[in-house]
């Protein structure tokens, strides 16, 4: 007995320094932003909330999970548009994990399922619809992504909040159509303008003739007026008119002179 106790005691040094190396390897720090996924076995046991968790080497394991909103960039993709145009876009989606314990046994590696997802729904989405539409609905387009990838992850437990369609990029040779268009569509804006306002100025001229006409002696008071305001500049040449009142007198004059 004295040699067992003997033993005890010199083994029980060693004894502590094995459980407290055990108990520091053991020791599983989970962060506010994580959730811990912890496996019994091979089985899943629990999530792990934030805080210092113990996992037995060998018997447990855990794997964390980053539960912030993620944002994934898509990378450029060509697509056909439903006219048969050719585009390239790219978008980026936010997302996050609602479910910790789906996103890691429902699906191998969900950022990757993710993106992969987004690329492939994007270019459904933009085959669906033509170019006058995706350039001007994008908004609408990327809500209708947003609907479709969020419904697809949803067995993942991945909540799709958002997706964005960053930047659509046309062929160089339909940018150029699609200036030209522009221009003409100017010019055409420009030529009804144009119209407009003459038709407008011959109102204006039609009303002023017959107002003149219909006063006596105002043709001879605008005529006046016209070259006072010629006169008020010194380097302007003066021309002076006669009015219609004034041939016809002369021409009164000479058929009585005839006679």
């Amino acid at each position: 007995m004295n040699d067992l106790a003997v033993l005890l005691a010199a083994l029980l040094p060693n004894i502590a320094i094995v459980i407290v190396v055990l108990l520091v390897i053991s020791i599983r720090e989970v962060k506010q932003y994580e959730r811990g996924i912890k496996f019994n076995l091979g089985k899943f046991s629990k999530i792990a909330e934030p805080g210092w968790r113990l996992v037995i080497p060998v018997f447990q394991k855990m794997t964390k999970v980053d539960i912030r909103v993620k944002a994934v960039d898509v990378p450029d993709q060509e697509a056909i548009t439903a006219d048969n145009i050719s585009v390239t876009i790219n978008a980026v989606i936010y997302y996050k994990v609602n479910d910790a314990a789906k996103a890691i046994i429902e699906v191998e590696n969900f950022y990757y399922a993710v993106s992969q997802l987004a690329q492939t729904t994007m270019r459904n989405a933009v085959g669906e619809v033509n170019l006058d539409i995706l350039l001007k609905n994008r908004e609408q387009i990327a809500a209708s992504i947003q609907k479709l990838v969020d419904k697809a992850t949803d067995p993942w437990g991945i909540d799709v909040s958002s997706v964005e369609l960053k930047d659509i990029v046309l062929p160089a040779d339909l940018k150029r159509t699609m200036a030209k268009v522009a221009e003409a569509e100017r010019e055409k804006k420009s030529v009804i303008i144009q119209s407009e306002g003459e038709v407008v100025a011959s109102d204006n001229l039609a009303k002023a003739a017959n107002t003149l006409s219909s006063a006596p002696g105002a043709l001879h008071l605008r005529t006046l007026q016209s070259i006072n305001d010629i006169s008020s500049d010194q380097s302007n040449t003066t021309v002076w008119m006669i009015p219609i009142e004034v041939l016809r007198a002369v021409e009164k004059i000479s058929e009585k002179l005839g006679k």
